[in-house]
């Protein structure tokens, strides 16, 4: 094992400038910079985003900004660590607080980076993707996979807001990051049906097991049915063990989505979890309740609708700032791309 690497300011400048002109590098000079021993270099700062802080100004931004002028009004959570330009929350994931109000419609269109929906306040909201309307309610989640046609409109009271999950860093770095318009989709599924075919755990409609499993059987993760399952997993389970439920497609009981993972946390009253630590990178969001998040060195007050960004392999422990009620947190994370990727770990 080599300890000590050649600088690039060892080599004659003739060769550095020829190798330049040639528009090579040498490796050694930077080769520790882009493999480190032991654990990864990170930019990722742990950032918080507090909801009550930023409320004020995504509203103004429904005065300032037209729909019409801003085909999805977003502020995007951008990670300080990473460059504010670069609009990451994470590496990986891209998050936004998405405003639409009374009367709007966001066009119908399509990408290549998938993208999901978590609902944090208002009623009225919907999403049709491939037809099927899905209502927004709080604390749903919605997918919009990559290639599906999907709008969003508003026929209620008051401002709609939904927190945007997306893996547009992947994508973009890629240079295959793009969109296409459409005209307005019909409605052939009002209701979103897939929610019902799939009501319960472990149960599927019998026709399923004759046909080859879809991508995307259910678009729409009611929150009612997610709160109830948590509370009855937390009756079953140790108080040593997390309370915590990963979001799947219902068919194959795999991820929902091919490179971001969706689960919900719930912390019991006065509980504190230290999470495994992984080598993903994760945002935590707060539906209900308040906790404390120590993150590495970094310690956060979490309250309703507040996000937060772990770096890869940090040190994250939870606790319920309530000694008499849960809390509730939602989680993304990039685990399912690691783990396509063959270098997701999971520590003691």
């Amino acid at each position: 094992m080599s300890s000590t690497l050649g600088r690039i300011e060892d080599l004659p400048l003739d060769y550095r400038e020829g190798l330049r002109s040639r528009n090579l590098m040498p490796l050694w000079p930077s080769l520790r910079a882009a493999l480190p021993y032991g654990k990864p270099t990170r930019s990722t700062t742990p950032t918080l985003w507090r909801y009550r802080e930023l409320r004020p100004d995504l509203m103004r931004a429904g005065e300032l900004t037209p729909i019409e002028k801003a085909e999805r009004r977003v502020l995007v959570l951008c990670n300080p660590g990473l460059g504010l330009e670069q609009l990451k929350a994470t590496p990986s994931i891209y998050v936004g607080l998405q405003l639409i109000l009374p009367g709007e419609t966001a066009p119908n269109h399509l990408h290549t980076p998938s993208a999901v929906r978590f609902v944090i306040e208002g009623e009225g909201g919907y999403t049709v993707v491939r037809g099927e309307k899905l209502p927004m309610h709080r604390g749903d989640l919605i997918l919009t996979p990559a290639g599906l046609w999907h709008q969003h409109g508003h026929e209620g009271q008051g401002p709609v807001v939904w927190l945007d999950a997306l893996d547009l860093p992947v994508v973009y770095g890629l240079e295959a990051s793009y969109c296409t318009e459409g005209p307005p989709q019909s409605v052939v599924d009002a209701d979103s049906p897939a929610s019902r075919r799939f009501r319960q755990a472990g149960v599927l409609p019998y026709g399923t097991l004759d046909r080859a499993r879809a991508d995307y059987p259910m678009l729409r993760f009611p929150w009612s049915r997610v709160r109830e399952a948590l509370l009855d997993l937390a009756s079953v389970t140790a108080a040593a063990d997390a309370v915590h439920l990963a979001y799947v497609n219902p068919e194959t009981g795999r991820e929902c989505m091919p490179t971001l993972g969706f689960s919900a946390l719930m912390l019991r009253p006065g509980e504190e979890l230290r999470m495994r630590r992984r080598s993903a990178s994760a945002v935590l969001h707060v539906v209900d309740g308040s906790a404390s998040a120590f993150v590495d060195d970094s310690r956060h007050a979490l309250e309703p609708a507040d996000t937060l960004a772990c770096p890869t392999h940090a040190e994250v422990v939870l606790a319920n700032a309530s000694a008499s009620h849960p809390a509730f947190l939602f989680m993304v994370d990039d685990a399912p791309l690691q783990r396509k990727l063959g270098f997701f770990e999971q520590f003691a």
